[in-house]
């Protein structure tokens, strides 16, 4: 019963005064010096591509990085794991979900967070190249999502060299972190996401003239209409209650065969209710969920250290015995 009643989380430093502050201000404000990638291109089935961001330091150990909504490799949650585990002597990389690595994809589709499919290809191509003994899956929000959903999917056929995942942050339900959108004290998030994923509609607009109504494009304000309109459409949805519904990670997370970490704090704003997976975690001998008090959406700050708890709980988690 992996049920992590009490968490080792400290605590945020005392100017972080509720999850919001304790979400922006690290997004903000928060560096991570000294990491320095070599990027690999890799193709699709589909004929598009992902970028891939390496980190390594000769191991024969690999952690794989799934960034969050709108991130990419560059971002301090990505960073920070991969200097820390680097520091560890494990190697990682970073991918870049299509239109996230500085360059838009090439076919119609653009991500989300059910693109299990494309960390699948990423993982097979590591597999291919037969380096590494222990591979470890991290992801974060968005990211989380996509790898639970990948371990679901893959069961007890995952390949025999992913030994461990963790996530943070994370969504297991999509329809209930969805709803967050709605709530007025999440204008901020809600505006930050929206306005990223216009423009980049717009230019998969230019990219396949007349796929979507850019007309509507430009006055959408809500992300009900945006995935309705939009993300659904892309993606071969009907409607975005459709497309929450059908990717969410929680239709595979009873399926999962190796040791899963999840960790979402209490007060992090894009979180609510099935998000928190208690009774799967109650009875799955598999999946462990921590729920600290504090820590925000991607947060976990530490006074005074260089890496989030967040950080050093996924290594202390993943590269135990």
């Amino acid at each position: 019963m992996p049920l992590i009643k009490h968490s080792s989380y400290p605590g945020p430093p005392i100017l972080y005064f509720n999850g919001h502050f304790e979400t922006i201000l690290p997004s903000v404000f928060r560096k991570i010096t000294g990491v320095v990638y070599q990027r690999e291109r890799i193709d699709t089935a589909d004929r598009d591509f992902l970028d891939l961001d390496w980190s390594r330091v000769g191991s024969k150990k690999l952690l794989i990085i799934s960034h969050g909504l709108e991130g990419n490799s560059a971002r301090h949650y990505v960073t920070g794991l991969v200097k820390l585990f680097n520091q560890h002597q494990v190697d990682a990389l970073a991918w870049n979900n299509r239109s996230c690595s500085g360059e838009m994809n090439r076919q119609q589709v653009l991500y989300h967070h059910g693109a299990s499919h494309d960390l699948k290809t990423v993982i097979e191509h590591v597999l291919a190249t037969g380096e590494y003994t222990d591979i470890y899956l991290a992801g974060i929000s968005m990211g989380g999502a996509q790898t639970l959903k990948y371990l679901g999917e893959e069961g007890s056929a995952l390949p025999n060299p992913i030994k461990k995942a963790a996530v943070y942050s994370t969504p297991c339900n999509l329809p209930d972190s969805a709803a967050t959108l709605r709530f007025t004290k999440n204008i901020f998030y809600k505006n930050k996401f929206l306005a990223k994923l216009k423009v980049k509609m717009a230019e998969k607009a230019k990219q396949f003239p007349g796929i979507i109504d850019e007309v509507l494009l430009q006055t959408v304000n809500d992300f009900d209409k945006f995935d309705d309109h939009f993300t659904a459409k892309l993606h071969g949805y009907r409607n975005g209650q459709d497309f929450y519904h059908a990717v969410s990670p929680d239709n595979w997370m009873e399926e999962i065969s190796v040791p899963t970490l999840i960790v979402n704090a209490q007060n992090d704003p894009l979180l609510i209710d099935r998000c928190y997976p208690i009774q799967l975690a109650a009875q799955h001998e598999m999946v462990y969920l921590e729920m600290p008090k504090r820590g925000g959406h991607t947060g976990f700050a530490v006074k005074r250290k260089e890496f989030s708890w967040a950080e050093e709980r996924l290594l202390e988690f993943l590269n135990s015995k």
